[in-house]
């Protein structure tokens, strides 16, 4: 075995596991999800249970492509956001190309990479893939139109692609999006995971050159979009626009909040979306521990190389309370 093997990326999201380990209620800030996700009926035919589902998932390309006036051969999906990205870096990256990611950001990207013998490098200008999380993961932070073009021209400069996340920007702002582009040196991905808080159902999908597209489609896994996923995500499709309440909740529980931390002595980075990265200004494993006697559970950002600093979902206003008391309680 390779003595430089990378190991797994830590991630929140394990409420579930939690609960069937200590038999209590947890509240789970670790997850980054919708606090008011759109409500609507959706149901799956048990007659699909007893068919493979179409690999080419036409009917559901053909709904991504009317929502986003995009050409069905620009669009992949997948089971879930993580599974396009490492279908992406093993068809991009194989072969000891470059790539270039900022930190802090989301774990996934590097792993995926090395996972192909890519190497890392600290410059855009030279990088075959550079990976931009937008809204950024942990820090929250949003990026415009405009600078996340000049990133993209940056990658396009020498034949590089620009690999875009959009996982959370329903949650931020979509103006931000560069969906509606497109061009054979740039990638977006989505998810519907956090817009519509259902991580149980993994579906993911992604825009790109049809080229690329064509070898993401054909390196990843048969049938990896379940029956279930898909049809939750053929209904969800029409209600992206109910995605607007969400975002004016999301500002008004965010600011305050991020009030509500400020005054009990802990400082919350500026974010966009729906979470705060919170600098606690102490040993973040240990203030986890503490706040699991209280029964909340919350990201550690150590992982990200961020030791003193932990990540909180902006859930509903009495969730919210809630982890304030805790977090008080904890930090006296």
């Amino acid at each position: 075995m390779a003595v430089d093997f990378p190991k797994p990326v830590i991630h929140g999201g394990t409420g579930k596991r939690q609960r069937e380990n200590t038999g209590k209620n947890l509240l789970d800030f670790s997850a980054s999800l919708n606090p008011l996700p759109p409500r609507f009926a959706w149901t799956c035919d048990p007659g699909c249970l007893s068919s493979y589902p179409d690999n080419g998932y036409s009917r559901l390309k053909e709904r991504i492509a009317q929502v986003f006036h995009r050409d069905t051969e620009e669009i992949c999906v997948g089971n879930g956001s993580i599974e396009l990205i490492r279908v992406f870096c093993s068809v991009v990256l194989s072969g000891k190309k470059t790539y270039h990611t900022t930190s802090p950001t989301f774990g996934e990207y590097e792993l995926s990479a090395r996972l192909t013998g890519a190497v890392a490098t600290g410059s855009p200008e030279t990088a075959t893939v550079s990976f931009a999380c937008n809204p950024n993961n942990p820090t929250g932070e949003l990026y415009t139109r405009a600078e996340m073009l000049a990133r993209f021209r940056v990658a396009s400069s020498h034949g590089g692609i620009l690999f875009a996340d959009e996982a959370f920007i329903e949650l931020a702002d979509p103006s931000c999006s560069l969906v509606n582009e497109t061009h054979e040196s740039l990638f977006v991905l989505r998810s519907l995971t956090k817009s519509f808080a259902v991580p149980g159902i993994r579906f993911g999908y992604g825009f790109g050159d049809p080229e690329l597209v064509a070898k993401i489609e054909t390196a990843r896994p048969p049938w990896s979009v379940n029956a279930y996923a898909e049809a939750f995500a053929l209904e969800a499709f029409s209600h992206l626009d109910e995605l607007e309440l969400s975002r004016a909740y999301i500002v008004k529980e965010r600011e305050d909040l991020r009030k509500k931390i400020h005054e009990i002595g802990l400082q919350c980075h500026p974010s966009s979306v729906n979470y705060l990265l919170v600098d606690c200004g102490r040993d973040a494993g240990l203030l986890c521990t503490q706040l699991e006697a209280h029964d909340i559970l919350v990201r550690d950002c150590t992982s990200f190389g961020l030791p003193i600093c932990i990540r909180v979902a902006v859930k509903t206003h009495e969730e919210n309370t809630l982890l304030v008391e805790a977090l008080a309680a904890c930090v006296r």
